[in-house]
């Protein structure tokens, strides 16, 4: 019986549908998508709790457009029948892309919108006023546009989505989430994703779902040892700097990497101490604009970049100081800005939500400060049934977390506990005087005007995203958000590793590398023609290098 699969086809689907399926190469449904689908087209409210990367989000636009495709075979009148709401803009334009993949050969007919952007709101009427079948957005940019009366959902809502429900309230949506159901209908269909069941979920599930089916997949949150390899490391601050260059400076970690730090102030210091040794990463915080998040996060999973530095915003401050909260949240704002903190986007977040593809490492370099968050931090790899690895830098005042992590991991599944990295520190000692000397370079006015540096270029490369590439969509490739922002003084020496630095254990797992290149430029040398630099050919020819120079010579025989 566990061979006995429901496939796509056998659901009842509209064959528009089923074609964008199976261009997408779905050949058969996730298990989440199995069990949701049919109760979905059934009419019933769900609740489901599966996890990230189980496609969750497939599991609810599936349905949701196959209601419309059936509804406008009776009703030819145009109105807003779906809303998906969304915890953050990186997951709307997400959610809204796979929208669009499924409605490819239904697009007259399901119009999907997605307002989640930070466009004013006078600039999105006229998208609203034309009624899209599909609304995806924020809980606060949806309650601002129904207050407007730009959008009206009273008479016309069929179903509401609430994707990666355990995060609305964390970003402090609960109040704009209980003054957007006074603008529903009485009845609508209800459908709660999450990759945690907390109690603002529970609380969640009372007001939307009506006799929901709740749908509990996965007994463990992460994969087992055999697919997501767990690791930590006790290491102090000098020795994360130093654990983290020798890692991937002699790639020991291998793959797409997401490196995790606790604060948008961090992620500055840690790109510049890489860009002391030669290794290019993004930065990813909420203080840069939403266009360029979404690019950097797009051209991550194109592979342009190996690494990102993400800051999960879930660790900073109290992420429910939003500048609509009264008393409190506005002293805590001020404070932020008085410790030279920019504007933060609250509709935002890395760990959540946003799929990164293919990612084969992440690297808590800050331990996160709840097993939750630590759950979605780990969630970006071993996604599907792609193999991952997870490794913490373990601090002696995050002992506490990790215990409490632990016992979140254990509590479910014996096997998906952290093991100790064996690591020998003693071996890459030799190279703690190099990352001492880059960390001189990397000082706080150096961080501070990395991060200046930084916000002003994406600000106009946003522009740029906004305006040029809408008209040269080909050119968008040529823009990187990886470079060199160099306010720290850089050190040339330190992009080469010496070979007699390198650990004798790790000489068999480095040298290959460097062999290769070796040898790559030797075999190049005699195939067609050598394009050689000039200055090349001057160190060949240089008499003081060689004393070679013959001329001299010949002038003083004639000489005598």
């Amino acid at each position: 019986m566990a061979t006995e699969r429901l496939l796509f086809h056998e659901m009842g689907l509209d064959d528009r549908l089923l074609k964008a399926v199976a261009d997408l190469g779905w050949s058969q449904p996730t298990l989440i998508q199995e069990k949701a689908i049919p109760l979905a087209l059934e009419g019933k409210d769900l609740l489901a709790r599966a996890r990230t990367g189980s496609g969750k989000t497939a599991a609810y636009a599936v349905p949701v457009i196959q209601r419309i495709l059936a509804s406008k075979q009776s009703v030819r009148e145009q109105e807003v029948r779906a809303l998906i709401l969304v915890p953050t803009k990186e997951l709307g334009q997400q959610v809204q892309t796979m929208m669009r993949q499924l409605t490819a050969f239904c697009s007259r007919d399901v119009r999907v919108a997605d307002i989640t952007g930070k466009a004013d709101l006078s600039a999105q009427r006229p998208i609203l006023m034309e009624k899209p079948d599909v609304i995806v957005g924020t809980p606060s940019r949806v309650l601002a546009h129904l207050t407007a009366q730009n959008l009206v959902l009273h008479s016309s809502l069929e179903t509401l989505v609430v994707d990666e429900a355990d995060l609305l309230f964390s970003f402090g949506f609960e109040d704009d989430l209980k003054s957007l159901l006074c603008h529903l209908p009485k009845i609508y269909q209800s459908f709660l994703m999450s990759a945690t069941f907390t109690e603002d979920v529970q609380a969640l599930k009372g007001l939307l779902l009506h006799n929901p089916v709740i749908l509990k997949l996965q007994g463990s949150q992460l994969p087992d040892s055999s697919q997501l390899q767990q690791y930590s490391i006790k290491c102090e601050e000098e020795d994360k700097f130093l654990l983290v260059y020798t890692l991937l400076k002699l790639r020991l970690v291998q793959g797409k990497t997401l490196v995790f730090v606790g604060a948008v102030d961090r992620s500055y210091r840690l790109k510049l101490f890489m860009e002391q040794f030669g290794i290019p990463a993004c930065v990813l915080n909420s203080e840069l604009p939403v266009q360029s998040r979404c690019h950097i996060i797009t051209q991550f999973n194109q592979g342009f970049y190996d690494y990102i530095i993400a800051t999960d915003e879930l660790s900073l401050a109290d992420p429910t100081a939003a500048p609509e909260t009264a008393g409190k949240g506005k002293k805590k704002k001020r404070s932020t800005e008085r410790r030279g903190g920019r504007t933060k986007d609250k509709e935002f977040g890395v760990s959540r939500g946003v799929d990164f593809q293919n990612v084969a490492n992440v690297i808590n370099f800050d331990f996160p400060l709840t097993a939750e968050s630590y759950i979605h931090r780990v969630g970006r790899t071993a996604r599907a049934d792609n193999p991952g690895t997870a490794l913490s830098f373990i601090s002696h005042t995050e002992l506490g977390l990790l215990s409490e992590v632990e016992e979140a991991l254990t509590g479910d599944n014996a096997d998906s506990g952290l093991k100790p990295y064996e690591f020998k520190m003693e071996e890459i000692e030799g190279f703690r005087y190099r990352c001492r000397d880059a960390m001189r370079s990397v000082t706080k006015q150096a961080v501070k005007e990395a991060r200046l540096k930084e916000i002003k270029q994406e600000l106009l490369n946003s522009e740029k995203l906004k305006t040029y590439f809408e008209d040269n969509p080909r050119d968008l490739q040529l823009l990187r958000h990886d470079k060199d922002l160099h306010p720290a003084v850089i050190k040339p020496h330190l992009r080469n590793v010496p070979e007699y630095l390198i650990p004798e254990t790790l000489k068999g797992a480095v040298n290959p590398l460097s062999n290769r290149r070796k040898k790559k430029k030797l075999k190049s040398a005699p195939e067609g023609v050598v394009k050689s630099s000039f200055k090349k050919n001057i160190q060949v020819k240089n008499p003081l290098k060689s004393f070679r120079y013959s001329g001299g010579r010949k002038g003083r025989a004639g000489q005598s």
